[in-house]
C-alpha cells in the first residue's frame, strides 16, 4: 500500500465546555492545549459517543465519482451505490455537524474497494455499497473517492478533537461474481455455511452462502491472489506491493499465510494515516487469537504514526478495538457463550463489545441504568459497551417506527456505556421505507431535508444536541457511578472520582414545563452555582435543592463555569 503521508494531530475526548446548547458548535480546536482530565483517567470509551454511518448514504460530496467503475444503477430498491462519499462526511465534519451533537468517534462503514459486480443473496440485486464486500484491502472504493479524500477526513476530524474508527473486515472476501473471480482455494472456503450451533459451525464456515471465508486457521503460505496480481499489475504498483509484502514477513516472521497478508493490509491504514482504532467486523466469526495477532500490529503501527507525528500527538491513549460479537449484551459479563465452549473476547485484544443487548431493554430507566453501572463498575470494569438502538443490519431495533425519538434519544445518550448514534437516529431517519427489503430499510438516505422541513424534527435534533454535548462534556453521564435521588419525577446523580479529580451531574426527567424543583443532596453541597444545560437556566442550591424556571421538562445539571 503506497500512500503519501500527511495525518492529522490526534485529540483526546478529553472535558470541553461549548458554549450554549442550542445551535451546532464551532470545531473543537485541542491543538496544543492541556486534554488532562476527568476523562483522560476515566474508561474513555464508556463515556464516548461514536457516531456511526454508512458511508454510501450519509452525503454526496463528490457526484462525479457517483458511476465509478461502470456500476450500473440497476439493483433493487436501496441497494445500488447511491453516491454517499468521503468527501460529503468531510463537509459536514467542516461544518461543525458532529461537534454539535457532542460526538467524540465517527464510526464508518468500510472504505476499501469493493467487489465490482452484484449479487442477490434473496432480498434482490444488491451492490457492495455496504462496503463489507472487499476485493482489495489495499485500496479506497473509487465511489467513495481518493486516498487523498480519506487524508482530509482524518485530518479534519482529528483537528476537531474526534477520533475515526476503522471498520475492519478480516472474515471474509466479497462474493463471486461475473466481473469479480473468485479467491483461490487455499486463500478461502466456499463450505460448509454457518449453522451457528457450536464454536465449529460457526467458526470454520462461511457466514453466508455468497462470502468465501478467509482461511484465518491456516499457517500454510500462500501466493498472491492472481485477481490482486493482475490488478496490480496495470495499476502499475505490483513491485511495490510485492516489496512492502516481503519487508512485512520480513520483519515479523509470519509466514505467508492469509490471515497474515489481511494483517498487514489493514495495518497498513493505521500506520499511515493514523486511525485511532477499529471496529472488528464479524468477530465471533474467526478465530479469536487471530485478534491478538492484529491488534499487535495495530498497535505497533499506531505507535509508528505517533512518532512520525510526534508535534501533533497531544496523548498517550492506546489503540482502540471494538468487537461485533453478534448477541453479546453485557449481562453474560466477560464470557460469551457458543453452546460448547465460552471465549473472553475482551482478553483477545478487545477493549470494547458492542451491546446486542441494549434495544430490547423495556424496563424502567432507573433499573436499566442501575444493571448497567453496577455492571461496568463490577464485572466489566475496565473494559467498554457500546450501547445503540438501531444499526445497519439489525432487523429489530428499539423503536422501528420512530414513534418515540426524544425518549429513544434520552435512553441512549444517559444510559452508563458508550452510546453509538446511527446516523439518522438524532433526526428520525425512517427505518421503513415503503418497497425495500430486510436491512434495506435501515439503510435509507441521511435525511438532512427533514432537518429543514419543520420544528418537529428541529427540535427532536435539538433535544439529541444538548444530550449529547452534555455527555461530551461530562464523563460521569457514561461512565460514572449512578444514584437515584428522587423516584418521581425521576432524578438521579452520576459520579466519576479518579485520582483526586470528580466530575458530577444530576438529571432530572419529567419534570413539567414550569418551575421545579431538584434534589441535589449529597452531590451538590449548598452554596453551589448549577446550570442547567438543557436550558442554560442557571440556579443556586438551597437546602439540598435547585428550584429553576424552564419550559423543559428534562433537566442537565452541572457546577457553572
Amino acid at each position: 500500500m503506497t500512500i503519501a503521508i500527511r495525518a492529522g494531530a490526534l485529540a483526546g475526548l478529553g472535558l470541553l465546555v461549548l458554549a450554549g446548547c442550542h445551535e451546532p458548535s464551532p470545531g473543537r480546536e485541542t491543538q496544543g492545549q492541556d486534554t488532562t482530565s476527568v476523562a483522560e483517567a476515566a474508561s474513555p470509551w464508556n463515556s464516548a459517543t461514536v457516531y456511526f454511518l454508512l458511508l454510501d448514504r450519509f452525503e454526496n460530496g463528490d457526484p462525479a465519482n457517483d458511476h465509478a467503475l461502470g456500476r450500473a444503477q440497476d439493483g433493487a430498491l436501496l441497494r445500488s451505490f447511491m453516491g454517499g462519499d468521503l468527501a460529503g462526511v468531510r463537509r459536514k465534519l467542516e461544518e461543525g455537524y458532529f461537534d454539535s451533537l457532542g460526538v467524540d468517534a465517527i464510526w464508518m462503514t468500510p472504505f476499501q474497494e469493493q467487489i465490482h459486480g452484484s449479487v442477490d443473496e434473496g432480498t434482490g440485486k444488491t451492490y457492495g455499497y455496504h462496503g463489507y464486500w472487499t476485493s482489495d484491502w489495499t485500496a479506497v472504493d473509487p465511489a467513495f473517492g481518493t486516498e487523498d479524500d480519506l487524508r482530509a477526513l482524518v485530518d479534519e476530524a482529528h483537528r476537531r478533537g474526534i477520533r475515526v474508527l476503522m471498520d475492519a473486515v478480516i472474515n471474509h472476501t466479497g462474493p463471486v461474481t461475473p466481473e469479480d473471480p473468485p479467491w483461490p482455494d487455499d486463500w478461502v472456503r466456499t463450505s460448509p455455511q454457518c449453522t451457528f450451533k457450536d464454536y465449529a459451525t460457526t467458526v470454520d464456515c462461511t457466514l453466508v452462502r455468497t462470502l468465501p471465508d478467509v482461511r484465518t486457521d491456516s499457517d500454510d503460505p500462500v501466493e498472491l491472489p492472481p485477481l490482486l496480481v493482475e490488478k496490480w499489475r496495470r495499476e502499475g504498483r505490483l513491485d511495490e506491493e510485492r516489496a512492502e509484502l516481503d519487508a512485512f514477513f520480513t520483519r515479523t516472521g509470519y509466514p505467508r499465510a492469509p490471515r497474515y497478508y489481511l494483517i498487514k493490509w489493514l495495518t497498513d491504514w493505521v500506520r499511515d494515516f493514523g486511525f485511532d482504532g477499529y471496529r472488528m467486523d464479524t468477530a465471533k466469526h474467526f478465530e479469536e487469537g487471530v485478534s491478538d495477532e492484529l491488534k499487535r500490529e495495530a498497535e505497533q503501527a499506531y505507535a509508528d504514526w505517533k512518532l512520525a507525528h510526534a508535534s501533533q500527538v497531544l496523548d498517550d491513549r492506546p489503540f482502540y478495538m471494538m468487537g461485533e460479537v453478534f448477541g453479546y449484551a453485557p449481562g453474560q459479563g466477560r464470557d460469551f457463550n457458543f453452546g460448547d465452549r465460552t471465549v473472553d473476547f475482551f482478553a483477545h485484544g478487545y477493549d470494547g463489545l458492542i451491546n446486542f443487548g441494549f434495544k430490547a431493554e423495556r424496563g424502567s430507566l432507573d433499573d436499566l441504568y442501575t444493571r448497567y453501572a453496577t455492571t461496568l463498575h463490577g464485572a466489566l470494569r475496565g473494559v467498554a459497551i457500546l450501547n445503540y438502538i438501531d444499526s445497519h443490519d439489525d432487523g429489530g431495533p428499539y423503536d422501528r417506527d420512530r414513534k418515540d425519538p426524544f425518549g429513544a434519544g434520552t435512553r441512549l445518550l444517559l444510559a452508563p456505556g458508550g452510546a453509538q448514534i446511527y446516523y439518522g437516529d438524532e433526526s428520525a431517519r425512517p427505518l421503513v421505507i415503503a418497497g425495500a427489503v430486510g436491512d434495506a430499510n435501515l439503510r435509507g438516505l441521511m435525511n438532512w431535508s427533514d432537518q429543514e422541513r419543520g420544528p418537529g424534527i428541529r427540535e427532536i435534533l435539538r433535544h439529541w444536541r444538548r444530550l449529547g454535548r452534555f455527555r461530551h462534556d461530562h464523563p460521569a453521564v457514561g461512565a460514572g457511578e449512578h444514584r437515584q435521588l428522587q423516584a418521581s419525577p425521576y432524578v438521579f446523580s452520576r459520579t466519576l472520582e479518579i485520582d483526586g479529580r470528580t466530575d458530577r451531574v444530576v438529571v432530572g426527567l419529567d419534570q413539567g414545563n414550569r418551575e421545579k424543583t431538584i434534589p441535589v443532596a449529597g452531590v451538590f453541597p449548598d452554596g453551589t452555582e448549577l446550570v442547567d444545560a438543557y436550558s442554560d437556566v442557571r440556579g443556586t442550591v438551597r437546602n439540598g435543592a435547585v428550584t429553576l424556571a424552564t419550559i423543559y421538562g428534562t433537566v442537565l445539571l452541572a457546577e457553572g463555569r
